[in-house]
């Protein structure tokens, strides 16, 4: 499959579901089984680059016109879970936002009103005739938002800095088991990887357990309502799914050493267990070395 360029376009991390193949009605089941036997599947990096090709031209093309057939795919234990791109859908949704994030005068430049008006009105068209769609796939830049830790532990961390030769000596992790090549994976060919994979049940457990102790020690607030968001979008897939956390391009943008000591997960464990605890000094100093790190790497999105 051919790539729209080689640039490597970083900033974004991911969080992702993958479901088993039972969970998709025919006939997007058969597709998609076929679609995993392929040798050729594009990585995230693809994914992006093609969507800023839509920007070029004008008027730009905010959202892709047909919905995408591609997937992330893994295997595990012998099951093949899928990970459906929907960038269409993604694409709408995230044009949502955008008036929150870029100033107007910039916004207009890159997507005039009258183009987003266009997108706003066949979104809401297409919702209602798919009034139950949902992506598999969140993204956020320039951070991994606080809340996506709490489904994860220090244990399931996975970071690589040379993905290709850890697979040449067979050093893969068993969260990689079955993926027929490095390329075959989210990350690509070659790129350092820093994620976490857990199962469905387990990040369930944790968003119960983060929430229960998080409303017995504070007010409701942001780190609340962003768990609750995502616990309630865990439950729209199959029990049998697997959960993943993904720095994606955040690895680009970060050196190695701050990668290599980024325990963002175990942090937060820290902070919630100390919370459990009636430690508000634990909590504290826990909390304190999040908001210090990644204030470090948001940073860097106004450096030149």
């Amino acid at each position: 499959m051919p790539k729209v360029s080689s640039v490597i376009v970083p900033y974004a991390s991911y969080l992702r579901v993958y479901e088993p193949l039972a969970a998709f009605p025919e006939p997007e089941r058969s597709h998609w089984a076929r679609y995993a036997g392929r040798s050729d599947r594009p990585s995230y990096q693809d994914e992006l680059r093609r969507s800023l090709a839509d920007l070029v031209p004008t008027p730009p093309v905010p959202v892709p016109v047909h919905e995408s057939s591609d997937a992330f795919v893994v295997e595990l234990d012998g099951v093949v879970c899928v990970c459906p791109w929907r960038t269409r859908l993604r694409g709408w949704q995230a044009l949502g936002g955008l008036g929150g994030e870029l100033p107007a005068p910039v916004l207009d430049a890159v997507l005039p009103p009258v183009v987003r008006r266009q997108a706003a009105a066949d979104y809401e068209q297409w919702l209602t005739q798919n009034p139950d769609a949902r992506p598999w796939i969140r993204s956020a830049t320039w951070h991994v938002p606080m809340p996506w830790f709490v489904l994860v532990t220090d244990e399931e961390r996975c970071y690589e800095r040379f993905p290709e030769a850890a697979a040449a000596d067979g050093a893969a992790g068993e969260a990689d088991a079955g993926e027929p090549a490095p390329a075959a994976g989210p990350s690509g060919s070659g790129a350092p990887v820093l994620r976490y994979r857990t199962p469905m049940v387990q990040a369930r457990r944790r968003v119960a357990r983060g929430l229960k102790a998080l409303r017995e020690a504070m007010d409701e607030g942001a780190l609340i309502d962003g768990l609750v968001d995502v616990g309630r979008w865990l439950e729209e897939f199959h029990p049998r799914s697997l959960v993943e956390l993904d720095y994606g391009g955040l690895v680009h943008a970060l050196p190695d050493g701050m990668l290599a000591d980024d325990h963002s997960a175990r942090d937060v464990a820290a902070g919630i267990e100390a919370l459990r605890a009636g430690d508000g000094v634990g909590a504290g100093e826990a909390y304190a070395r999040l908001v210090e790190r990644w204030r470090a790497v948001r940073e860097r999105q106004f450096s030149n």
